[in-house]
């Protein structure tokens, strides 16, 4: 989408609608207050009114409640609000004259408006009447939210990007076809590099949890890594996203019903791979390693049973007594592969545990880690992206349920409680000591329900990461 910043008043907009926010014992704009209608403009969030002023585009009066409860959150679900009010009217350019001033709410502004205008319609027919999509969006608004407002629009377009990875088919989007995305986007930027592993090599380097759990497949696995060099003076950072790109939960076979959802078990690598992509386009200065450990989980007489055991790559051993809890082995062989690449922080992204949508629902994804300092700078970055995350404990009696009975770990615990910390205490054997945090995003990656981001595929993850980069980068 075209983002563009200008001055211009109301009624040289040169759009073909207009939004304006309205709040609580405060008046419209002067050349609209003789507007039809515009006596019952609402000021109540999430209330609209269309006014047809004469000579002018229409103008939506979005409602955003009392002035000192505004805050990015609000903004960005009221241009979600005037985004759909645009779409509706055919409208193909929307100018918004922000209420508030400064940076945050044109990032708000901006955000809301283009992930509100996200349609995955690649496999629809050509043809088929569709409303025009919203292509450009104006701030009247001064010069000095430009920055705010173009890095905005990269995150907001990258975290789209990520949606569209969900929601393709895993037919088309196999772990090759993510490794084919990585490689686009090291040739479109200098600063990016790609590597590729195919099966002969993952075996090689001993990643036995990427092996067992890709050989009840016929597709390929591929481990994913692609490293940034945005310069700068702090640590390395390493991210991990979990790139599952079917789910079956392998001979531990899930139930049938909703498993054609499970085609979103990669939403962890989206959101990795499209951040990095944000990332370099935003040129952060930071050293960044990202890696995407992908295959399917699928039950055939080559897949891996319950009660195999098999080595990880650092060298421990684990008892698989369930296969359907394959991201957390996957995710084991690439964080320790992480740490033997340099990286001096690790977070990782996965769609993990059923348990943390019990427990936190839709509206936080899970962090738990080893660290303090790094687990405030991911929650910090969660609730200035809106991408908010809740801390969750780390304790010796969690890595005592994951200890195996043959090996050194279980991949499940034998016991049902603290599923999603469980999870996380057996990644925490992967990571060297190294400062790390897993952010479980089972309950946020899909079917959140927000205005801006409705139901199916949410891209969460991406603006938090380039936000978390950004504050390393500082």
């Amino acid at each position: 989408m075209k983002v563009e910043v200008r001055g211009s008043s109301l009624s040289q907009a040169g759009a073909d609608m207009v939004a304006v926010g309205l709040c609580e014992g405060e008046d419209l704009p002067a050349e609209l207050a003789a507007a039809p209608g515009a006596e019952s403009a609402p000021y109540r969030v999430g209330k609209t009114t269309l006014l047809r002023p004469p000579d002018s585009p229409p103008v939506l009066v979005v409602g955003l409640g009392r002035r000192d409860e505004i805050e990015p959150e609000r903004l960005r679900v009221a241009a979600a609000t005037a985004a759909k009010e645009a779409a509706g009217l055919e409208a193909r350019s929307l100018a918004w004259q922000p209420t508030e001033p400064g940076e945050a709410a044109a990032e708000a502004l901006v955000t809301g408006t283009i992930l509100a205008s996200w349609r995955f319609d690649r496999f629809r027919t050509p043809g088929e009447e569709e409303p025009p999509r919203l292509q450009a969006l104006s701030l009247l608004a001064p010069d000095d939210v430009v920055r705010a407002a173009e890095a905005a629009r990269v995150c907001a377009e990258a975290q789209n990007r990520a949606r569209d990875l969900q929601s393709t088919p895993a037919n088309v989007a196999t772990p090759s076809f993510l490794a084919a995305r990585a490689e686009e986007i090291a040739a479109a930027c200098e600063s990016v590099s790609v590597e590729t592993l195919g099966r002969a090599e993952i075996e090689a380097k001993g990643m036995g949890g990427l092996v067992a759990v890709s050989q009840g497949s016929a597709e390929e696995p591929r481990l994913i890594v692609l490293r940034y060099a945005g310069g700068g003076s702090g640590e390395k950072l390493g991210l991990v996203g979990k790139g599952v790109t079917f789910d079956t939960g392998g001979i531990s076979l899930k139930p049938g019903a909703g498993m054609h959802e499970m085609k979103m078990d990669m939403s962890g690598a989206a959101a990795v791979i499209e951040a990095v992509a944000a990332i370099a386009e935003l040129g952060l200065a930071l050293e960044l390693v990202a890696i995407v450990p992908s295959t399917e989980n699928m039950p055939s007489g080559t897949a891996i049973k319950p009660g195999d055991v098999i080595t990880q790559h650092n060298g421990k051993t684990v008892e698989v007594n369930n296969t359907d809890a394959e991201g957390r082995l996957i995710l084991a062989d690439a964080l320790s592969y992480a740490v033997e690449l340099g990286a001096e922080r690790l977070v990782d992204l996965a769609t993990l545990t059923g348990a943390v949508t019990i427990a936190l629902g839709s509206t936080y994804a899970a962090v738990i880690s080893n660290d303090d300092e790094l687990a405030a700078e991911v929650l910090r970055a969660g609730e200035r992206s809106g991408e908010l995350t809740w801390r969750l404990p780390l304790h010796p009696e969690f890595k005592e349920l994951m200890k195996g009975t043959v090996a050194d770990l279980s991949n499940l615990a034998s016991k049902r409680k603290a599923g999603t910390i469980t999870a996380a205490s057996f990644l925490e054997e992967f990571v060297g000591g190294m400062p790390w945090a897993h952010v479980d995003i089972a309950g946020t990656a899909w079917d959140v329900g927000r205005e801006y981001t409705g139901n199916g595929a949410s891209g969460f993850g991406v603006r938090l990461l380039v936000e978390l980069a950004r504050h390393l980068s500082a």
